[in-house]
């Protein structure tokens, strides 16, 4: 089966958009779900960069219309540096806006084994831990709706076949090929390399490493309000920043190794003017950063509670109630 179980059961009857390219990936995926009868919407993004990505716009448009599906469709010049970021960057964000004002429950992505194994020797190369190896999962949860990904455990051969044996069109992007991007590095040098010769037991490795990372995962403690994030000190390290990278992920922020080292080292501070940070004795409280005038007892309320002052401009800004912070730190007080 090429598109996991799990990943099925989670598009069930639920309000679905599908980021598409046109490529082998996601056209595979856009005629694999309507096999399975899934419903769901499309989005495409013109970067402007390939002269072929007019044609591919036009490919969508003409499966959304002879499937009789809506299609969202972004336009969005980007130019160096950095460009496979900034095209990320305004792709998520237009998805999101999607999902936001149509009430989509899940958006589903064409990551598929291959994608899988070149982020992980990747994060192998640069020093990395179990969470940070693996990325991507199946079903990631985020801030009102669901990531999915059904082909994670598909090799990019199985993809190719299927769409040659049922004669489906589909565009390959011509700068996959260009190994000054490092991931086609990866990709061309390594990843492919492997999943051609072992795909069994990259398949198998990937599932124990996922169940490894539940049991490493499950003990955090972790309550948040809105955007308010309090977690359990759990006097690791370790245990500390699996879980501070988790909420900083969760808030749309991707900590470097060097970020991560200074925020065990300051304890407190703000990172990248964006997100607050305070590791208390008990408890670490991690919040979008906001600078704003505050009145007296609302702070005085906020020194007798010990919330950190880097913290409270969130909270006095989202209106929210002191005395669910307190409910929130006696529940992590009581967990084991």
């Amino acid at each position: 089966m090429l598109l996991h179980p799990k990943a099925l059961d989670k598009l069930k009857n639920r309000k679905n958009l599908l980021a598409f390219s046109a490529g082998t990936d996601s056209t595979a995926l856009f005629f694999l779900l309507n096999e399975k009868k899934i419903d769901f919407d499309i989005a495409i993004v013109d970067y402007g960069l390939r002269e072929q990505s007019k044609l591919e716009v036009e490919y969508a448009k003409e499966l959304a219309k002879r499937f009789n599906k809506k299609i969202f469709i972004k336009t969005s010049k980007i130019s160096p540096p950095s460009i496979e970021k900034k095209a990320r960057d305004i792709r998520y964000s237009f998805f999101e806006e999607i999902i936001k004002n149509n009430h989509y429950d899940n958006l589903i992505t064409a990551h598929q084994l291959n994608d899988r194994l070149e982020w992980f020797l990747m994060q192998f190369t640069k020093g990395a831990g179990l969470v940070e190896l693996l990325g991507m999962d199946l079903i990631t949860k985020k801030e009102g709706y669901f990531i999915v990904r059904p082909l994670l455990f598909t090799s990019k051969k199985e993809i190719l076949d299927y769409l040659e044996t049922n004669g489906l069109r589909y565009f390959f992007d011509s700068s996959n090929k260009d190994l000054k991007y490092k991931r086609n590095f990866f990709r061309h040098q390594f990843s492919d390399k492997l999943i051609d010769l072992f795909e069994k037991g990259v398949k198998k490795s990937f599932e124990y490493l996922n169940e490894d990372r539940k049991l490493l995962l499950k003990n955090q403690k972790i309550l948040h309000i809105k955007k308010l994030f309090i977690i359990k000190n759990q006097l690791n390290d370790i245990k500390n920043l699996r879980a501070i990278d988790k909420v900083f992920k969760k808030l749309g922020y991707i900590l470097s190794s060097n970020q991560k080292k200074e925020i065990l080292k300051q304890k407190r501070g703000v990172v990248a003017s964006k997100i607050a940070f305070d590791i208390e004795k008990e408890f670490i409280y991690i919040s979008p950063f906001i600078k704003i005038a505050m009145d007296k007892d609302f702070k005085e309320a906020c020194r007798v509670l010990r919330i950190p002052p880097h913290i409270r401009g969130y909270i006095y800004k989202e209106n929210i109630n002191l005395d669910e912070i307190k409910e929130c730190k006696e529940s992590l007080k009581n967990l084991a």
